[in-house]
């Protein structure tokens, strides 16, 4: 049984209230250390890679360094997912660190919340970073992440005004009404920097009326391990209403063969969910014909 990644969520603490996103109910809570690294012990015989967020940011960390040195240590690589509002409190060296192979940072979070900071002062430590990056890590991946389209163009004075922006800092052509209408993947902005776009998701919810069969890439290419320890087989499960199994109990390799867990990776397999999270989940119906 392996794994293209797992996410480990090192807090659910995020210090935003992005309107597209909903508030977690769980109280919040950092995982420890010394329990971080006994789950890589665990994981290494799974995966490769680990993303250090499920519902919090990794940046709300201030010893954010010591994870990502753990996890040279053990050997894997990982991925960073920020919404870019704690960048500044972290040095170069932390960011660049060498056991990370990507940055992710949602530009779209600036425009949901009522963030302390000016436009310029939000995207000044992003550039700076994109610099540091090719002057010292061009190997490292930067997604700047603009994944709010919708049928409305609810977003179009946000992202021409972003795009404006990207255009003249690195010198580049981003077209809105372009974008908008050709719905590309991503562009390139710089070596190993681009901008990615997507539309807007539904978070899954239990309060859903939507309810649909259908397959997922939960326990197949992913799963996740929540800041408490426990185990969901989804990276979209931030409230842990699947809960497979606590790592402070059981082991992984327990919790992934437990009937649960097998239950509901050949429910995928069949194209049936057996939870009732999966079956309001909208997000799955993007897997049904190409799998990423």
């Amino acid at each position: 049984m392996k794994f293209h990644r797992v996410y480990v969520e090192l807090s659910n603490i995020c210090g935003l209230k992005c309107s597209f996103c909903p508030q977690s109910a769980l109280k919040p809570q950092i995982m420890p250390l010394d329990f971080f690294a006994s789950l890589l012990i665990q994981l290494q015989p799974y995966t490769k890679e680990i993303a250090y967020h499920m519902g919090g940011d990794p940046l709300s960390l201030s010893n954010l360094e010591a994870y990502l040195t753990t996890t040279k240590r053990y050997g894997l690589q990982g991925l960073l997912t920020t919404s870019g509002y704690y960048l500044g409190k972290h040095s170069h060296e932390t960011l660049l660190h060498p056991a990370l192979k990507q940055i992710n940072i949602s530009l779209n979070s600036y425009n949901k919340n009522d963030m302390p900071l000016s436009f310029e002062e939000y995207m000044r430590p992003i550039l700076e970073l994109c610099r540091a990056k090719n002057e010292t890590r061009k190997e490292l991946f930067i997604n700047l992440r603009v994944w709010n389209f919708d049928e409305k163009q609810s977003e179009k004075a946000f992202n021409s005004m972003l795009f404006a922006y990207l255009s003249q800092a690195f010198g580049v052509t981003l077209d809105a009404d372009v974008i908008e209408r050709e719905r590309p993947r991503s562009l390139r902005l710089a070596e190993k920097i681009l901008v990615h776009f997507d539309r807007y998701f539904e978070w899954p919810s239990l309060a859903s009326t939507n309810e649909s069969e259908g397959t997922c890439l939960g326990l197949k290419s992913h799963f996740g391990i929540l800041s408490s320890g426990i185990v969901v087989p989804c990276c979209l499960d931030k409230e842990g209403v699947i809960p497979l199994g606590n790592l402070h109990v059981n082991s992984l390799e327990t919790i992934l063969h437990a009937p649960k867990a097998q239950a509901i990776l050949q429910g995928f397999q069949e194209g049936r969910c057996t939870e009732t999270l999966c079956r309001k989940c909208t997000y799955k119906h993007r897997f049904q014909k190409d799998e990423p």
